[in-house]
């Protein structure tokens, strides 16, 4: 995702880098990407940030944040200049190369998101703030916390260690990942390259550092690390839990299961579309996608037309039942009770194969399934992260918050509204509290794709700090000089 870009132009300028590189793949492709380069054999020595030991990661990113320091914030324009203008330059075969191994998503989509990096904000986002009076000049400035360990995703492994790479250096700092294991090699490779730039250009090793094999063990040993001065978990509630407990401050972008609202004020194809777009986009792999619509039951019947008029496919209750059987398995918790769990091998599959799945076929290019369910449906309840979205009747506003708060779980993550009556848009403001909340846009509106503002991969809804930026990763240095300092 990027900042200040439409749906048109991203759309546009995705197809402009496929047709420049030679792409003969279609925006709607989801399958089975060409192969990309493979990744070279690594060494058993650190090469350019690749570390076996998590604890010598951490250790060589502190000496590479004491040599940023020196150069100061031109030091850091610098590095995120490199990490910007790489990510545009490769993002055709970094994506490839993500989606390759995570085998998840989409191609275009991949792409996308690193075309978009170029237009995160930077240093210039850190401002100190002052003050003067009787008794002198105080200035507060954003300082460095040193080195970040931050746990990435497999939903968007090379766009969030770039994402964080920008917002952690611009504030001052060293970072050391421990990426997804599924998406460890991407993110790996990422980092090389990153490495080798900054070294050539500033002189500064292990800047940026990454664990080549990440698992729990290491992830537990930069918790406990002395060289790890604060976290960043972009993942699921486990590691979340885990980065919470480790007695270190912990900025956590916790799950998510976003709920869309549609009243009888609404325009029904504008919602329709948009809903389309932000739920299929990466085949509903983003933590801020739409996940579940409750639609009054006034204008119930004209927004299923509506959704099949954008391009959405219906299945029936028995394809329905087809799917919900092969995406969800119970398995014990151990206490006796049983709990839902995703298939993996169908997370962030597209639309066609889980039509497949279902016991049914539709048009090659399909983006998003839909199928009629009721509020406790596992598809609703459920963050399942594919491009079939429950549509949920409701008869009233008031039943509508209320299903949608629900099924949001509690976990104030992101939540929209199709409306033009801003009476509900303050009830269910206030009824879902989300961090993100989006009125008649599709979810990405909310990052800067076709609504104002900016983007971030880290959206820090746990731990309260929200859509996380340069300023998520500083301390507050108040600095006093004290009286006979007037100049008037």
């Amino acid at each position: 995702m990027s900042l200040n870009i439409d749906e048109a132009i991203l759309k546009n300028v995705v197809e402009d880098v496929l047709r420049k590189l030679g792409d003969k793949v279609s925006p709607e492709t989801t399958s089975a990407p060409k192969p990309a380069a493979a990744i070279p054999a690594r060494k058993s020595s650190p090469d350019y940030g690749v570390f076996d030991c998590a604890n010598e990661a951490a250790a060589a990113s502190v000496e590479g944040q004491k040599a940023l320091r020196k150069l100061g914030f031109e030091g850091r324009k610098k590095v995120i200049d490199i990490v910007k203008t790489t990510c545009a330059d490769k993002a055709e075969e970094w994506g490839r190369l993500e989606l390759n191994e995570t085998k998840i998503g989409r191609l275009d989509h991949k792409i996308a998101k690193l075309v978009g990096i170029p237009n995160l904000p930077g240093v210039e986002w850190l401002t100190p703030r002052g003050m003067s009076g009787d008794h002198g000049i105080t200035l507060e400035e954003n300082t460095p916390f040193g080195v970040v360990a931050a746990i990435t995703p497999v939903t968007h492994s090379i766009p969030t260690a770039a994402c964080n790479i920008i917002s952690m250096v611009a504030a001052g700092n060293g970072v050391v990942f421990n990426a997804h294991p599924g998406g460890a090699a991407c993110a790996a490779e990422a980092v090389r390259t990153f490495n080798k730039l900054i070294e050539s250009e500033l002189g500064i090793h292990n800047l940026i550092t990454i664990v080549e094999h990440p698992t729990i063990d290491s992830f537990n040993a930069l918790c406990a690390s002395e060289h790890v001065n604060l976290l960043c978990v972009t993942g699921g509630p486990g590691v979340v839990n885990a980065a919470m407990k480790s007695g270190k401050r912990a900025i956590c972008a916790g799950p998510g299961n976003p709920p869309v609202v549609v009243d009888t004020t609404a325009d029904l194809d504008k919602a329709a579309r948009d809903i389309i777009f932000g739920g299929a986009f990466d085949n509903n792999l983003l933590c801020i996608g739409e996940k579940q619509v409750f639609v009054l039951d006034a204008v119930y019947d004209q927004f299923l037309q509506a959704f099949k008029r954008a391009g959405a496919a219906q299945l029936n209750s028995t394809q329905l039942d087809t799917l919900t059987k092969q995406v969800f398995t119970f398995k014990e918790d151990g206490g006796g009770c049983s709990h839902p769990v995703l298939e993996r091998e169908l997370v962030g599959a597209d639309a066609t194969t889980l039509a497949d799945r279902a016991g049914t076929k539709v048009p090659a290019g399909t983006e998003m399934l839909f199928a009629e369910t009721d509020a406790s449906h596992l598809f609703v309840q459920e963050e399942q992260m594919m491009p079939m979205i429950p549509v949920v009747r409701v008869s009233n506003m008031d039943e509508a918050i209320e299903q949608a708060a629900i099924s949001e779980h509690g976990y104030k993550h992101s939540s929209m509204i199709h409306s033009l009556n801003v009476v509900n848009m303050g009830a269910m403001a206030r009824a879902l509290d989300s961090t993100l909340f989006v009125k008649n846009g599709a979810c990405v509106a909310g990052l800067g794709v076709g609504g104002e503002g900016y983007s971030s991969f880290s959206i820090a809804t746990t731990t309260g700090e929200g859509i996380t930026t340069p300023d998520t990763f500083t301390r507050r240095r108040r600095c006093v000089l004290v009286d006979n300092l007037q100049m008037y």
